[in-house]
């Protein structure tokens, strides 16, 4: 057992049920199980990352709420994440107290945005997280349990809680779990943590506020052109002058894309450039147009290719990629992407 001091209150239950069922009517979950989070227990996460369990994290803004180290590691046990998870949490933790994300404003929004993780580096493989087959879908621990840690946190330590400050309409079903593995080994390009700035031999996470994704379907196409004008009326969908706009590529889709010498910044420009359309006809599809705009001028859904993001990950079987509009226009709320410390 760890010899570090924890502040939090300690409860004494009779058997491990009596642990999850007073969780239950405390409140304390997503609405599944949890894993009784012992001292023990809790004191290897903290052993594994070596730092303080006092050691804060950040502060919720709002609600004034404190994040240390030692909460966050009382919910990634709740979750069910081993101890070599536990940088990642971290690092998702300290992506999303940044101001650019606006936690606060995303969890208590009718609009229903999910915390979208994307981890990226050699941490992804040591990890066994997926980027392949079901990218987002059950049967891998490390991602859904990640995921799951990440909202847990949001529940429990900044008090956004479901149907008391989380006011979302519809909710979403990324709130249990949203995180996956991009697929470098197939990609064509540089991952997303080198776009971002990062070193290539370096691990890292990148938050996004998601909100419901678009699956595109493309069987037919064998060019960039014939598979990339698929993408606009999903693009259409996230409206127009998003600040950001993810796009997830499939394999079968960016091997095209790749062995026709396509870079990213091609494929962000003809994007950006299909996805426009008169401001009349945004008005027919229930969006409202700037004032005095005229009914004939094309707006794009993205101004410019640097206001989109690609990711590549998911099974090769299958021409099914995504679009994935962001909170608040891709504006309000910015992604951000942080490096993971491994011990």
């Amino acid at each position: 057992m760890s010899l570090q001091p924890l502040t939090s209150d300690l409860f004494e239950f009779d058997s491990a049920a009596d642990v999850i069922e007073h969780y239950f009517r405390s409140g304390w979950t997503d609405g599944l199980p949890v894993v009784p989070p012992t001292p023990e227990r809790v004191g290897e996460f903290l052993d594994y990352v070596g730092r303080s369990p006092s050691e804060i994290l950040g502060t919720e803004p709002t609600k004034g709420r404190v994040i240390t180290v030692e909460k966050v590691a009382i919910n990634a046990v709740m979750a069910g994440c081993l101890p070599e998870y536990f940088p990642v949490v971290l690092a998702a933790v300290e992506a999303f107290v940044e101001p650019q994300f606006n936690l606060h404003a995303i969890t208590v929004s009718t609009m229903g945005a999910a915390v979208l993780a994307v981890v990226n580096g050699p941490i992804a493989n040591d990890l066994a997280m997926n980027s392949s087959v079901s990218v987002f879908g059950p049967g891998h621990r490390a991602n859904a349990t990640i995921g799951r840690a990440i909202r847990l946190v949001i529940i429990n330590v900044t008090g956004a809680v479901p149907g008391a400050l989380d006011k979302a309409t519809l909710g979403h079903p990324g709130k249990y779990t949203w995180c996956i593995a991009e697929a470098e080994e197939v990609s064509p390009w540089e991952p997303l943590h080198v776009e971002r700035g990062l070193p290539a031999d370096s691990s890292a996470i990148t938050l996004f506020a998601g909100l419901s994704a678009t699956q595109v379907p493309n069987h037919k196409g064998n060019t960039p052109e014939t598979i990339l004008v698929s993408f606009r009326d999903a693009m259409f969908a996230a409206g127009f002058g998003q600040g950001e706009v993810v796009v997830v590529l499939c394999p079968e889709h960016v091997g095209y894309l790749g062995s026709a010498g396509w870079s990213k910044a091609d494929v962000k420009a003809f994007l950006s450039e299909r996805a426009r359309r008169k401001v009349v006809d945004w008005i027919d599809a229930g969006h409202t147009a700037p004032d005095g705009a005229d009914p004939e001028a094309m707006l794009a859904t993205v101004e410019s290719g640097d206001n989109i993001t690609l990711l590549v990950a998911g099974g090769f079987a299958g021409a099914f990629s995504q679009v994935i509009p962001l909170w608040g226009g891709g504006s309000n709320s910015r992604s951000v992407c942080k490096k993971i410390d491994v011990p």
